[in-house]
């Protein structure tokens, strides 16, 4: 459409002339709405320029000497050729900035492209691995690690993380399990939604789009191994799995990640009733889909699909949008649109989701608003990000075990021995996801404690090999080191390097070469303090009777050494609580405090026959949900519900008073548990549905006030409706899921 104006400049001569100019294009004005932008887009976009803008392929360098490369040219010629739409792997200012003004000013239609990367815990300042962190119980500081992490990876060029993961897991062999929530929905619900507020913001040019992954229940492959089958019924989708999903989309999550899983036979990429029934219709996500890596792809491995072009067909109708690195929907879909194998609306609104993220992000307007070199130096491993990586990696510290108050230590006075190999060890601090960060930055153990206590104070023995193996010369090397210190203090565990995708393990235990260093230590008669460090629990049932305490220190990031001295120190009173069950033995495995009654369950006083048990190791975790130490002791008393017969729709009061008996200032994380004594389905023994941490004094009591909506007393059915029954409920409360006081209060109709 053409423009007419008339210019009269030179009208004092008696001449005038008309000049046509092109009127700017509806998609690039800023002042319409996104969905008109989408649709002027739309309406120009050839089909092969549409199926770009589902396909994402992985990057590298593209500046310099890699620009010559025969697969680097072939991936910049398709992004010439708009048949790109996102790009992962592509890292720093100066990369991205090179491929985006390739897809902004020599394509067709200027298309910017997303960059996305796994982001999951830190950029560059590494933060403890989602599991810990989710330890603290404190959600402000979950989302402020977020943020960090945001901040630093948009100063890079980056505009989308592949986090947070969403999936609820019962298996510590699942190498993922790092990067996620635990074992209990409620509160993974409650994590879920702060990553993806901490994430994406205001989305600013300091924040980034979230990825809600893998959806859906990819926590529960069989055997805890990567990438295996998944089988459960809906009653389990929906009332276990999906509400850390369904918590994270309605925190505004603008992207999610379909996972390798199956659900009811069917490839969750293919899952038209995930993706179309549940994601979109019930829930109204309006943002786009990616898939896993290839796992488009691998519906034919599957045996789901015949080949790449069935695959895509499949994936399409089902409601699936984005293909990462298969290359198929860009191969495929012009031809299977022309075939009607798909639909021009299907295709339409998937591309059309994927472009009004990019006119949200202002990316049309301001294609290179996240490559700013100035921010990039200045924000990146600053020392204000470092000292939010230490507030959250000592909150993530869980106290096992602390008999005869063997911690804290006393800082003056005392000879140390820290033995361990990975006590010394930078590169088995990081995990598989630790993004950009480098472990030459890290603060080991023996690092932080030298920092604390001098390096005169401190003595420090391998013990044992990088692999967890010993030998008798790194035995007795430690033990003579042992003999010269007043306490031990022992960092064993698994590397760093075991944590994350494709790091499933069958044994998650201590190594045997560590346990026969433990046990020669032990023998010295000095006291011992164990720093676990892992990526998932480890049965410690072997560990337990050989140290006077465990502090579990999972995977902390930059600042592990830091942390760890100031809470072995006790400048920082540890209220850690666990969020999987520690199991008792790997043949227990799934174990966790959320299961159900069955029919015939286990007495109390563990007597008789017939009752669902092991008859060799107990039922009963070895450390329970929820579970925790402190230095200081906290006392749970006078619970009291205000109304022990609620009419309908009035909500349950719940009180308890809890007083810190102790000798020290600490935090406790209060919660409070239901059970629903029948219902139209079986529930679980115990759920979760509040929590506080506060902070007492010493000798101080607080009565804390909760309160119960009929939301918390529902259930979903296997149609995904809630349900709110009448009956009997139990009311629990108590500093984790096995000790705690018992209220009962009856609903009726």
């Amino acid at each position: 459409m053409l423009l007419k104006r008339v210019v009269t400049c030179l009208c004092c001569y008696g001449i005038s002339y008309v000049v046509q100019a092109q009127e700017q294009p509806a998609y690039k004005n800023a002042s319409l709405a996104v969905e008109v932008r989408v649709k002027d887009l739309l309406g120009r976009m050839s089909v092969e320029e549409k199926a770009g803008q589902l396909n994402q392929l992985s990057g590298g360098a593209f500046t310099g000497p890699a620009l010559n490369e025969a697969g680097q040219q072939t991936k910049i010629q398709w992004v010439k050729e708009g048949k790109v739409g996102s790009m992962l792997n592509v890292i720093g200012v100066a990369e991205t900035r090179a491929i985006q003004q390739i897809a902004v000013e020599q394509s067709r239609w200027g298309i910017p492209l997303l960059f996305g990367l796994d982001v999951i815990h830190g950029y560059k300042t590494i933060f403890p691995i989602p599991l810990a962190e989710a330890c603290s119980f404190n959600l402000a500081q979950v989302q402020q690690n977020a943020t960090v992490a945001a901040a630093e990876a948009a100063a890079a060029g980056i505009h989308w993380t592949f986090a947070p993961m969403c999936d609820i897991s019962n298996d510590p062999r699942w190498g993922r399990v790092m990067e996620g929530i635990g074992e209990d929905p409620w509160y993974g619900a409650l994590l879920s939604a702060a990553r993806v507020k901490g994430f994406q913001g205001n989305l600013d040019e300091q924040h980034i789009l979230a990825c809600v992954k893998h959806f859906a229940g990819y926590g529960a492959v069989e055997a805890g191994r990567e990438y295996n089958n998944t089988d459960m019924s809906r009653v389990a989708l929906w009332n276990k799995y999906l509400p850390p999903y369904q918590a994270a989309v309605e925190a505004g999550a603008a992207t999610v990640m379909n996972g390798f899983n199956v659900f009811e036979g069917v490839p969750v990429s293919a899952s038209k009733y995930l993706v179309t029934d549940v994601l979109k219709s019930k829930w109204g996500f309006k943002g786009f889909l990616v898939s896993d890596w290839n796992s488009f792809g691998e519906m034919v491995q599957w045996g789901y699909a015949a080949d790449g072009q069935d695959a895509v067909v499949k994936a399409i109708n089902a409601g699936s949008m984005m293909d990462m690195e298969s290359k198929i929907n860009i191969t495929y879909i012009p031809t299977l649109l022309k075939q009607g194998k798909i639909t021009q609306q299907q295709l339409d609104d998937a591309v059309g989701r994927v472009l009004a993220v990019k006119f949200r992000l202002g990316l049309f307007e301001q294609p290179y608003k996240y490559n700013s070199t100035e921010r990039e130096q200045r924000l990146i491993f600053s020392a204000a990000h470092r000292a939010e990586a230490l507030k959250a990696a000592r909150a993530s510290v869980v106290l096992l075990k602390n008999n005869q108050q063997s911690l804290p230590l006393r800082k003056t006075g005392q000879q140390l021995a820290v033995i361990g190999h990975y006590a010394n060890s930078k590169e088995d601090l990081f995990d598989f996801w630790a993004a950009m960060g480098e472990s030459k930055n890290a603060v080991t153990l023996l690092d932080g404690m030298q920092q604390k206590w001098g390096s005169k104070a401190i003595t420090y023995a391998a013990g044992y090999s990088a692999d967890g193996n010993t030998t008798d010369a790194l035995v007795q090397e430690a033990v003579a080191a042992a003999r010269k210190a007043d306490v031990l203090v022992v960092n064993v565990g698994i590397t760093g390097k075991l944590a994350g995708e494709d790091r499933a393990v069958a044994n998650p235990v201590i190594p045997e070469g560590q346990l026969r260093l433990l046990k020669a230590l032990r023998a010295t008669g000095k006291p011992l303090i164990a720093v676990v460090s892992a990526g998932r629990p480890l049965v410690l049932t072997a560990l337990e009777p050989l140290a006077d305490a465990i502090v579990y220190a999972w995977i902390l990031g930059t600042e592990t050494g830091n942390a760890l001295a100031d809470v072995l120190s006790g400048d920082y009173n540890p209220a850690g609580k666990t969020v999987m069950s520690f199991p008792v033995a790997v043949g227990q495995i799934p174990v966790y405090y959320n299961h159900t009654n069955t029919g015939r369950p286990l007495p109390t006083d563990d007597q008789g026959n017939w009752f669902s048990r092991y008859r060799d190791i107990p039922n009963e975790p070895l450390y329970p949900f929820g579970y925790g130490l402190s230095y200081t002791s906290f006392a749970y008393s006078n619970l009291s519900l205000q109304d022990t017969l609620p009419a309908k729709g009035k909500p349950v009061q719940v009180r308890v008073t809890v007083t810190n008996t102790g000798t020290r200032d600490g935090e406790e994380v209060v919660q409070l548990y239901i059970r629903d004594h029948s219902a139209g389905i079986v529930r679980p023994v115990k759920e979760l549905k509040g929590f506080q941490k506060v902070l007492l004094k010493k000798g101080e009591s607080r009565q804390l006030h909760f309160t119960l909506t009929e939301e918390d007393l529902s259930y979903y059915d296997a149609n995904g409706d809630k349900q709110i029954e009448p009956g009997r409920f139990s009311v629990f409360v108590g500093g984790n899921s096995k000790e705690v006081l018992e209220a009962q209060f009856r609903k009726v109709e």
